[in-house]
């Protein structure tokens, strides 16, 4: 198993070739199954069915409650964003994450939520992150319609330490690849679009 490696693969054709139980956490944002055609998208984020990702509708394909079942067997801890999405595949959480995107009286989404694998209390975070009003990564452009906060992704391995192996099913925009190396954890990614591994490529 390398580490520090993305791949351009279907993610439960990786997992399936991984021993039980070798990632201390899988953190991932998997597609939700909600964007459609358009030719001019609206605007970025999970708040509309639209993208302005002309190939979303290609690649945001909900997953099998196999690929659940694969991170639960490879995996010692989970994080997955958008768990309420997914909670019939998941199950029950204890320990669920929110992230309190701080976007005031708006259409958006006041924030998301995550199930975990932890047995505390719900937490949250709150990091504003509305259009321009950011407060990280003001001025840079998204690159992926779902994409997160890379300081979103550093709160989510609090609970890893260094050294540590990180594993992304769903890369995107490579947020949590990011935090791995800026908190000097090990990472693994998988992204089914050439599109996007490519300029993970570029980033890593």
């Amino acid at each position: 198993m390398e580490i520090n490696k993305i791949h351009n693969i279907d993610c439960l054709e990786f997992m399936k070739t991984l021993p039980d139980k070798c990632i201390d956490l899988v953190l991932t944002d998997p597609p939700y199954g909600i964007f459609k055609k358009q030719d001019s998208g609206v605007m970025f984020g999970k708040e509309t069915i639209y993208s302005k990702d002309k190939t979303a509708s290609e690649w945001d394909n909900k997953p099998s409650i196999e690929v659940f079942n694969e991170i639960k067997r490879v995996s010692k801890n989970y994080v997955i964003w958008g768990g309420n999405y997914f909670a019939d595949m998941i199950g029950a959480c204890k320990e669920p994450w929110l992230w309190d995107k701080k976007t005031g009286n708006n259409g958006y989404a006041d924030g998301e939520l995550a199930f975990t694998s932890y047995q505390g209390t719900l937490r949250i975070f709150h990091h504003q992150w509305c259009g321009a009003f950011k407060d990280s990564e003001r001025g840079n452009r998204a690159m992926h319609p779902t994409q997160k906060p890379v300081e979103l992704m550093r709160w989510c391995l609090r609970n890893t330490k260094e050294g540590d192996i990180i594993f992304d099913p769903f890369l995107g925009s490579g947020s949590s690849a990011m935090a791995c190396v800026m908190d000097k954890r090990n990472y693994i990614g998988c992204e089914i679009s050439k599109e996007y591994y490519d300029k993970m490529l570029e980033i890593l």
